[in-house]
């Protein structure tokens, strides 16, 4: 499972994901963290901290946008200044990778070496419960709502000539919702599955109906967070488009 498909384009960029990342996990984050030890200040490229059942777990990350392997003396400095300041885990995160003095450099230590691409898998599962789903669900809960065989309260109201246009709008787009709610943190509470793998069109390509009301982009995406970030698009265009009747017939405030 991809969480992005984005990779960072320099050290800055490198830092700054890793930093979206770790604070959407639910980690209070610090960028270029400037703190003292006992051996001196030192700069921290990226400090994040959670307070778990009332306990604090704290973790550093260096950041290393190289294009050669890291050697062990960077892992020795890292590990130092972790076990001075008594963190729980050190990160060394890399677009390169690590040599072997490094790794055995590592090995019964509180640092891990980590490429990009680990990274974000180790995160992946946390990301995803603390950030895409409850995302997900927030920002399209309209859609979701439009998707229920229930009609509005204001439907009644409704022209002929408008309830033609809002059933034609719910044929557009019931079955985007009914995917969208499949990644909701009350659809993996009832069932209990493993997260929805992407991309979505392996397993509706057979299905013309699918194919026909649900872009090609979105079907296609593998990276979590770029199809949450399409997911948005699509759904913002539907939530308008009905929205238009909510404004037009209902005296409710509410973003039903």
């Amino acid at each position: 499972m991809i969480l992005t498909t984005k990779q960072p384009q320099d050290w800055k960029d490198l830092q700054n994901k890793v930093s979206a990342i770790l604070q959407q996990c639910g980690f209070k984050v610090e960028k270029e963290k400037t703190t003292e030890t006992a051996r001196g200040k030192v700069e921290l490229d990226v400090y994040a901290e959670e307070t778990i059942k009332g306990r604090k777990y704290s973790i550093v990350c260096e950041c290393k946008y190289w294009k050669s392997n890291i050697p062990q003396n960077v892992i020795h400095g890292f590990r130092t200044i972790i076990n001075d300041l008594g963190c729980n885990i050190g990160y060394v995160i890399t677009t390169s990778d690590f040599q072997t003095g490094s790794v055995n450099t590592s090995e019964y230590t509180n640092v891990e070496l980590l490429t990009w691409e680990s990274f974000l898998a180790l995160f992946f599962e946390s990301w995803y419960e603390s950030y895409f789903s409850p995302q997900i669900s927030e920002r399209l809960d309209p859609i979701l709502t439009y998707s229920e065989p229930i009609l509005p309260k204001w439907f009644e109201k409704m022209s002929e000539v408008d309830k033609e246009t809002y059933f034609a709008l719910k044929d557009k787009y019931d079955l985007f919702g009914w995917i969208v709610m499949s990644f909701t943190p009350y659809a993996r509470m009832l069932s209990k599955d493993r997260i929805p793998t992407l991309p979505l069109f392996d397993r509706v390509k057979d299905n013309k109906d699918v194919i026909r009301r649900i872009p090609t982009e979105i079907l296609k995406e593998t990276g979590y967070l770029e199809f949450l970030e399409k997911c948005y698009e699509f759904g913002d265009i539907a939530i308008s488009e009905f929205r238009q009747f909510r404004d037009k017939y209902s005296k409710i405030k509410s973003d039903e």
